[in-house]
């Protein structure tokens, strides 16, 4: 007789759009309940009620700014407070800021780094104890191939910070070898999603090559599978073609990457 799999709940940040809601759909046909969290309620409410219709799922929606540095661990009490424990947390919550590092204010820059970095490494430490007591837990932090390549001119600290995150999610991920928590950072290159929309780069983004475009769903499904497996790698990078980039960029003279960055950085960089 075929067992019924566990049931576990996930927290997904920046749920209500792109990656986040991707990730809401495909945990939600494996059967997991979900507390979905972003600023935007009615596109949360939204997305929970369909989902809890159609897979017949729990879903919770907590409104809620990460720019806010309370967010994480007043979120996490409401958790408490509700008896939801989280079993698969997913960093998700992203955004960049155009221009160089001079053109924006500096509390546009904190606010970044507060999303960015600081509620993705808080959410981690406040709920992977818990992960670590049951002996089980997921965790994808949401990084970018932009981690993993030369830092371009133009949205100064997206790069920095999702740099930041690989590393992390590498450290991690073996601190937690042994305690049944996998850690992973998701490295994406180019997807379809509304990003480029919302930092105004969408025209540029236009004359970029189809074959360096991703799929929202690859993506996701790629991430999901690959933290599944038994001896999976900390950083996942989803895309035959990112992955080749990867491997190149290891092996190619700093000088030619760098020039190269500089050259084709005009092509998805807003630098005023």
């Amino acid at each position: 007789m075929q067992t019924k799999p566990t049931q576990r709940t996930a927290l997904i940040t920046g749920a209500s759009a792109g990656l986040g809601a991707e990730f809401a759909r495909q945990l939600a046909t494996k059967g997991h309940n979900l507390v979905l969290t972003a600023r935007r309620t009615d596109r949360l409410e939204s997305l929970a009620t369909e989902l809890a219709a159609e897979f017949g799922i729990q879903t919770h929606v907590y409104t809620a700014d990460l720019a806010d540095p309370a967010s994480p661990s007043s979120l996490c009490q409401k958790l408490a407070d509700d008896g939801i424990d989280i079993d698969i947390l997913i960093n998700n919550a992203g955004y960049g800021v155009t221009g160089t590092l001079t053109v924006p204010d500096w509390k546009t820059h904190t606010d970044f780094l507060s999303v960015m970095v600081n509620s993705l490494v808080e959410f981690c430490y406040l709920l992977l104890p818990g992960m670590q007591q049951r002996g089980f837990g997921q965790i994808i932090n949401v990084a970018s191939m932009a981690a993993l390549v030369p830092g371009a001119p133009g949205h100064t600290l997206y790069a920095a910070s999702k740099a930041f995150v690989v590393r992390f999610s590498e450290s991690l991920a073996m601190e937690n070898l042994e305690t049944g928590v996998k850690v992973q950072a998701l490295c994406p290159g180019f997807t379809y999603t509304e990003f480029h929309d919302v930092t105004g780069t969408r025209d540029q983004m236009s004359g970029m090559s189809e074959k360096m475009w991703l799929k929202a769903e690859d993506v996701i499904s790629y991430s999901l599978n690959q933290i599944e497996q038994k001896d999976g790698l900390p950083v996942s990078i989803p895309g035959r073609q990112y992955r080749t980039i990867e491997r190149l960029l290891r092996w190619a003279p700093k000088k030619l990457a760098y020039k190269n960055m500089r050259k084709r950085a005009k092509d998805f960089r807003q630098l005023d």
